[in-house]
């Protein structure tokens, strides 16, 4: 089961985005696609925060927010378990990527 957790809001220009924070103590790696079968593209710092444009599903994985197989794209072409991400939820938190 996944932590409860506050959720980052930064005002942007336009537009509010929401932002979560990676799991503390870790460098997550962020994957071409939601599995660890694909290559690791970026390391993320430690203490980074994410935006979320869609989610999908692959592997399951084991983190410190629970055992999932939700993978969350951060960007064109990058993903990261959701089980590294303190989104509050153990269901999609965004659109289902296409």
């Amino acid at each position: 089961m996944k932590l409860r957790g506050a959720l980052l809001r930064h005002q942007g220009e336009d537009t509010m985005s929401t932002r979560y924070e990676v799991a503390p103590g870790y460098r997550v790696n962020v994957r071409s696609g939601p599995s660890t079968k694909y290559p690791v593209v970026r390391v993320l710092p430690l203490g980074a925060t994410i935006a979320i444009n869609c989610q999908k599903y692959g592997e399951w994985i084991n983190g410190p927010y629970g055992t999932t197989n939700i993978w969350d794209n951060i960007a064109p072409g990058e993903y990261v378990s959701d089980a590294y991400v303190h989104t509050g939820s153990d269901d999609l938190v965004a659109p289902r990527c296409s």
